[in-house]
């Protein structure tokens, strides 16, 4: 049986009269890339909120590695995603102030750790980084930003990595790089990633796209190419699908 680390079931999501997920039950396999697609207004970014804790469905329930967020209290919940969940944005979120190794540093003395600088370097080095670790932001390019970003949310070995547009600020040169980065962390250490993008071409380094449109899922692909996923997307997008 496939191990799910992230479980979504029959997760609705409303805001007043707005339904932005509507009876979601969705998987993430350890050890996977899953990209999330789908038109403007379809529940893509409320369903990484949920599915991370970082926000309580209306309905349903979502599990990390068999745990129900839904009992937690905040103070437990705020935990969790410290210790056992990565975030990547498309704004890299840096402190200007610190350098590359004192960013990523930071969530573990947030938990209250003294970091080993060799366990920093050598996340930094698995980014391709081991030379800019005395580098505050402001002497890296936006690349080297988010692969710090990615560094940091790695760093306490979270049992899934959620990426909101990660390429998103990125051109398409240095965007493909960071796509292969997440690749190669799925590929070789087993790390857990989903991802929310609009774009064809990042949904292809991903082993699944799941579609939704009006916050429920739509369809799924696997082994996805830019061409297919285009295709699918389009003809969401003229069906009427989303808000």
């Amino acid at each position: 049986m496939t191990e799910h680390v992230v479980e979504l079931d029959r997760v609705a999501k409303r805001f007043g009269a707005v339904t932005a997920l509507d009876a979601v039950t969705l998987g993430f396999a350890r050890g996977t890339f899953t990209a999330v697609m789908g038109p403007s207004g379809s529940g893509k970014s409320t369903l990484l909120q949920v599915a991370a804790g970082l926000d309580r469905p209306t309905e349903g329930t979502v599990r990390l590695a068999g745990t129900d967020l839904g009992p937690l209290s905040e103070t437990r919940l705020t935990v969790l995603r410290r210790d056992r969940i990565g975030f990547v944005f498309q704004a890299f979120n840096l402190l200007s102030s610190l350098t590359a190794e004192q960013n990523v540093a930071l969530p573990l003395r947030l938990a209250g750790r003294r970091p080993a600088r060799r366990e920093v370097r050598a996340v930094l080095a698995a980014v391709g980084l081991a030379d800019r670790a005395r580098h505050r932001p402001a002497e890296l390019s936006g690349g080297q930003q988010q692969r710090v970003a990615i560094a940091r949310a790695v760093i306490t070995r979270p049992d899934v990595l959620f990426a909101d547009e990660p390429t998103g600020a990125l051109d398409s040169h240095t965007g493909r790089e960071v796509l292969g980065l997440l690749r190669s962390m799925v590929d070789g250490q087993g790390q857990t990633v989903v991802m929310v993008t609009h774009d064809p071409v990042a949904a292809a380094h991903a082993d699944r796209v799941v579609f939704l449109a009006d916050g429920r899922v739509a369809g799924e692909m696997a082994a996805p190419t830019p061409q297919a996923v285009a295709e699918r997307m389009t003809g969401l997008e003229t069906t009427g699908a989303g808000r």
